[in-house]
């Protein structure tokens, strides 16, 4: 049985004193030798950390002290996924660009046990909220890929779509998170009927048998894992550190792939200096690894 238990959690509620809650929430993950990141906004919490089987269910009762409605889901990894703990102030706990707020106005969840019947639906248009790279590899069966590269271009996105013709709208994320703003956008333009899976993919993926499945391919997931199959079962992505993108087996065939500096995705866009400076980072990583160090300079996956 891993030891490592890596907890991804959000809530969406008024946070007026968030800038004072960082230093307390960075000295209790601290305290508790847990890793990973929280963002802190006046709209809310939203973060993926990982610990120890106790270190995570303290933190989890630490939070529910303050967070009642809190969107918690929990995996597992054999190693470490994060490489230091960060807590940090943003704007908004998921960037959107576009005013929306998912406290009031919602779209209705779907339980993954229901999620099937629901994306099988001829009258359902199904939207993975996500970004290209990531539904590239995997999505749900006749999931539509609106091919934004940020969750910033979705509104514009949405503009496209002729609502006269779409009778529902289903959406799905990695956790969820992201599908709040969307259904709440989408709702304040008009879309009557939007609904969105509760807990996002790695619930479902969790939750609903493989051999009752509609996905197809593997999920994304924000850190050292890259990705995870059905039963949050590692997958077999490794990650480029020169553009952050999944990369396959036979990606690292590629003569543009170099270990630590850049892939077949981002070989052309990387100027000599930023590869120079990679193979620096790298080298200096595997110095410390030999040496059974940290590299703190090491950049996180968030």
């Amino acid at each position: 049985m891993s030891h490592i238990i890596v907890a991804a959690l959000y809530q969406f509620t008024p946070l007026p004193d968030f800038k004072a809650l960082q230093p307390q929430f960075k000295a209790f993950c601290d305290e508790l030798g847990i890793m990973g990141i929280l963002l802190l906004a006046e709209e809310g919490i939203n973060g993926t950390v990982a610990g120890s089987r106790e270190a995570i269910d303290k933190l989890k009762q630490f939070l529910l002290t303050r967070f009642d409605n809190l969107e918690y889901k929990e995996s597992w990894s054999d190693e470490m996924p994060f490489r230091r703990m960060k807590v940090r102030l943003k704007k908004e706990i998921v960037t959107f660009g576009t005013p929306v707020n998912p406290s009031e106005t919602v779209g209705t969840y779907v339980d993954p046990k229901d999620w099937n019947d629901l994306i099988s639906d001829p009258d359902v248009l199904l939207i993975d909220t996500r970004n290209d790279y990531e539904v590239e590899i995997g999505t749900f069966r006749g999931a539509h890929n609106p091919k934004t590269t940020s969750f910033t271009q979705f509104p514009e996105y949405v503009k496209t779509l002729d609502k006269s013709k779409i009778r529902k709208v289903a959406m799905c994320c990695t956790g969820g998170i992201r599908c709040e703003k969307a259904s709440s956008y989408m709702l304040s333009q008009g879309f009557e009927e939007v609904y969105h899976l509760k807990g996002g993919i790695l619930k479902y993926l969790e939750s609903v048998p493989k051999e009752k499945s509609l996905w197809e391919g593997e999920c994304f997931v924000f850190d050292n894992r890259v990705a995870v199959g059905h039963g949050l079962n590692l997958g077999h992505y490794d990650l480029c550190h020169g553009c952050r993108n999944p990369i396959t087996e036979e990606d690292t065939k590629s003569p543009h792939y170099e270990r630590g500096v850049s892939c077949p995705h981002c070989y052309a866009k990387l100027t000599d200096a930023q590869k120079k400076s990679a193979r620096h980072r790298q080298y200096q990583e595997d110095l410390a690894r030999k040496r059974g160090e940290k590299h703190i300079g090491a950049v996180m996956a968030s």
